[in-house]
């Protein structure tokens, strides 16, 4: 078996499969036996971290958080770092996301999700589907924090990807959160630099660390460590990029902690 100290793991389309906005039964009693021993469990997600604390209300305050795809990082209840873009930059990408039909703004606080909705519709897939902690305000481009994450939503699915990383993308990290978001970051961030700063405050080399994903924002995440894992229903990309697969995230938990783990390559 490897000597894995720390697993890291993305949320939507890899711990939860099919649009799942609730864990499995046993996930957090198998994250629980994995702390056990000595296996740390880091949430690593475009969501926000109030979300995530509801999703892992079990294990709350055992497991670490890598929100806002590298935006913000908590252990220990404190916040281990935050990641804030140039205010002019945000603004022109707020103006041109409200200029686009069919799209919505979602702009990322550090505990609620700031929106000024065209359809209500998007209030509600974003409060009461996703179950974010949502503050409704009649101006996003005066909201009062710095901006971390700036995310563009399109309900029947992105359009126009490739226009936004010709826009923006030479001017901040630009990365699609699944089928129906967008999502904005400053230059350089992403999952795998806010993992980077949580095990250099864990004292944590990546040579002892798993990832799991799916997406292109887990493809830095899963570079960066030993023991890159991805479901099987991940983007080619993603795949080719693992030395294991798996079906899902507690099959992968079941087998690490019956010591029956298919062989890693080490090299």
């Amino acid at each position: 078996m490897p000597n894995i100290k720390v697993i890291a793991c993305d949320l939507d389309g890899t711990l939860l499969l099919n649009g799942a906005q609730q864990l499995q039964p046993n996930t957090c009693d198998l994250i629980e036996q994995l702390t056990e021993r000595g296996i740390l469990f880091i949430a690593a997600s475009g969501r926000q971290y109030t979300n995530l604390r509801r999703l892992f209300a079990p294990v709350a305050d055992r497991i670490g958080y890598i929100c806002e795809n590298g935006c913000l990082g908590f252990f220990g209840g404190k916040r281990l770092f935050r990641e804030t873009f140039d205010h002019a930059l945000g603004q022109e990408i707020m103006r041109a996301i409200q200029k686009t039909p069919g799209t919505e703004v979602l702009l990322s606080g550090e505990t609620v999700s700031y929106l000024e909705p065209k359809e209500q519709s998007y209030t509600h897939h974003v409060r009461d589907v996703l179950k974010n902690d949502v503050l409704l305000v009649p101006d996003i481009l005066n909201t009062p924090e710095p901006y971390m994450k700036i995310s563009v939503y399109e309900s029947s699915g992105i359009q126009d990807a490739q226009r936004w990383e010709r826009e923006f993308g030479d001017r901040c990290t630009v990365v699609t959160g699944g089928n129906a978001w967008l999502d904005m970051m400053p230059t350089g961030v992403n999952k795998a630099t806010g993992l980077a700063r949580m095990l250099h405050h864990l004292n944590i080399s990546p040579e002892a660390c798993m990832a799991i994903g799916d997406n292109d924002n887990d493809r830095e995440m899963l570079e960066l460590v030993r023991y890159p894992v991805a479901v099987k229903s991940a983007k080619p990309g993603i795949r080719s990029l693992a030395k294991l697969e798996t079906d899902t995230v507690e099959h992968l938990f079941e087998q690490i902690l019956a010591g029956a783990l298919p062989r890693i390559d080490e090299t």
